[in-house]
């Protein structure tokens, strides 16, 4: 595919200016007093500009594409996603005048959608999370136009070793801690991108800090850990939007993984709707997976003895879920009774044990 040198110069000089104006993300230290010597830290990627961690992962999608000659100045770009990522592909995709359709479940929550055509996209839903793939491939080929599969190239468009990634940011910001090498780094897998990035980057810069990957129900990833079979699959999608997979991504790298979880979708949310107390904000449902995670590992080194810190990431804002996560009426009717778990969260405020 021919490009134009001159445009393609143009476009990466864009995506770098827009990086420039933007700052970090803030690390949120948590005030559990109960967890005395153990640290809980979360990555705030709610700020981006585009409000969620998928926007360090379409900046390096796009600067990936346009290195590789596969975008020129007229080229649609076509993306299978659950919201967050088509959210902030579609921004950097107005950013370059270019024409964006996400590939989306139906069941996306309607705020995403908003934003997707807030910055000038359009959405083609499908039915089932599984038809997004061949959804998008068919597009691009009909529109001549580029798929850019996060679900494929997530793990390698960004640089692990370093250059501002975000286990590179996590790292620098914890330097003046009290125990500024975690013991743990927690996230949950929606490509497999964000974990592979911080297992390789702990591994390259010889931390002793170990990498728990927190799975939801109804999704592959913890199967395949456990077993390398690279072809199960799921019946249906995730509740929790933006991670859990039916199918075995090939961004996800298990063998950079210390260890893995399934988190109940019914603690996820319970877990959102107590740190909205602690932080006096709503956070996505994948930060409650990845939360309780944390807070599990934490009263098991308590009931050790030992001290250390735990970092893990505030995936997205909860105003976009407003209408489910956050809605009463929508969690007992697709998650169930979540009372159990805001109780054990409530004793675990006291005695730092989660039991």
């Amino acid at each position: 595919m021919s490009h134009d040198p001159q445009w393609i110069h143009t476009a990466i000089r864009k995506i770098e200016a827009d990086f420039q104006r933007s700052a970090d993300t803030h690390l949120i230290k948590l005030d559990i007093p109960s967890l005395d010597g153990i640290d809980i830290y979360l990555k705030d990627e709610s700020t981006h500009p585009t409000g969620s961690l998928k926007h360090r992962l379409a900046r390096s999608l796009f600067l990936f594409a346009l290195c590789n000659g596969w975008i020129g100045k007229d080229t649609p770009i076509i993306e299978s996603s659950s919201g967050s990522t088509a959210v902030s592909e579609a921004y950097f995709a107005r950013l370059l005048g270019l024409p964006f359709i996400a590939v989306v479940p139906r069941k996306t929550a309607r705020k995403k959608i908003e934003q997707i055509e807030f910055y000038g996209g359009r959405t083609h839903l499908v039915d089932s999370p599984s038809e997004i793939y061949e959804a998008s491939r068919r597009l691009a080929k009909e529109l001549n136009g580029h798929y850019m599969d996060q679900f494929t190239y997530a793990e390698r468009a960004t640089d692990w070793r370093g250059n501002n990634n975000i286990a590179n940011s996590i790292f620098d910001q914890m330097k003046l801690e009290e125990h500024p090498i975690p013991s743990w780094v927690v996230m949950s897998p929606g490509t497999g991108g964000t974990s592979a990035t911080i297992g390789r980057y702990i591994r390259y810069q010889m931390h002793n800090t170990k990498l728990c990957v927190v799975d939801p129900e109804n999704s592959v990833f913890h199967q395949y850990f456990k077993t390398r079979d690279p072809s199960l699959t799921g019946e249906c999608g995730s509740r929790i939007e933006g991670i859990g997979r039916p199918r075995v991504e090939p961004s996800f790298i298990p063998d950079v993984v210390d260890e893995m979880r399934t988190i109940a979708d019914a603690a996820s949310i319970a877990t959102v709707h107590w740190l909205e107390k602690l932080l006096g904000r709503k956070a996505g449902a994948s930060t409650g997976t990845n939360l309780y995670g944390v807070l599990q590992l934490a009263s098991e080194m308590k009931a050790r003895g030992e001290t250390g810190s735990i970092v893990t990431l505030l995936c997205d804002s909860g105003e976009r879920y407003l209408d489910t996560y956050f809605n009463r009426g929508w969690v007992e009717d697709n998650i169930g009774d979540i009372s159990g778990y805001l109780t054990q969260l409530k004793q675990f405020e006291q005695t730092g044990k989660l039991s």
